[in-house]
């Protein structure tokens, strides 16, 4: 919170403002698919520009939450993209970094990250993850929870794949044209959390989530827009009584 991080006077150029707003668009899942493979080349690029924290922070809070050394731990980085959260997590000292994307773009530069030990094509929300069940120790969606894009009718399968006492951890934008998506996500969450599946551990706001594309999006006036990290553990099975 408080002031804006880097200099935030200079306008975004008008062609990654388009891409960025294509890729929020509700367009039907191809069309999606093979705008995020034309994108893959200059994501990080991209993403570098718009000043986007959401891999920095989300991975942070993991880290703060984790219990044990990380080394060990088996990860899912779900919608891995580029492999922007898999740097970020390495640098906390987790090794064993599995990831999926819909975008076979994306995979082949995650790929040349050489961090990841298996790297799969899943479009999330169509098909369910390629992983068994209580298979991982967290499991990461960071960027990809957002309207046009991952529906919230995922986070069961996310849970399934999550080892009891695991971790989830989750990120979505705040900007007014996400706002009914957020509001859903957190309904699908609390709704979980009644049924004793997971529990929250952290919601966090943060102001200077990445830049504004547009006056409309920016939190009053800021240029930037503001986002969200969540970390829940799931619940361990409660045993029958005796």
């Amino acid at each position: 919170r408080g002031v804006a991080p880097g200099g935030s006077g200079m306008v975004l150029p008008a062609a990654l403002r388009d891409r960025v707003a294509a890729a929020h668009r509700g367009s039907a899942l191809p069309e999606r698919l093979r705008l995020y493979d034309g994108w893959a080349a200059r994501y990080e690029q991209d993403v570098a520009a718009l000043e986007y924290r959401a891999p920095h922070l989300a991975a942070a809070s993991l880290a703060f939450a984790f219990p044990a050394p990380p080394a060990g731990a088996r990860l899912l980085d779900v919608a891995c993209g580029t492999g922007l959260v898999a740097r970020e997590l390495h640098q906390r000292g987790f090794r064993c970094l599995h990831g999926v994307d819909g975008s076979a773009g994306m995979l082949e530069r995650a790929r040349s990250t050489g961090l990841y030990q298996e790297l799969r094509l899943c479009v999330l929300g169509t098909e369910p993850l390629p992983a068994p069940a209580e298979h991982y120790d967290a499991v990461t969606v960071v960027g990809a929870l957002g309207e046009g894009q991952v529906p919230n009718t995922v986070l069961p399968e996310l849970l399934r794949v999550t080892k009891p006492g695991g971790f989830l951890c989750l990120t979505t934008r705040s900007n007014p044209s996400n706002l009914r998506y957020k509001a859903e996500l957190e309904a699908a969450l609390g709704q979980l959390e009644r049924s004793r599946a997971l529990q929250k551990l952290l919601a966090q706001e943060v102001e200077y989530w990445e830049r504004a594309t547009s006056e409309e999006e920016s939190t009053q006036g800021t240029g930037y827009i503001s986002g969200v990290v969540y970390i829940y553990q799931k619940c361990p099975v409660p045993h029958p009584e005796e």
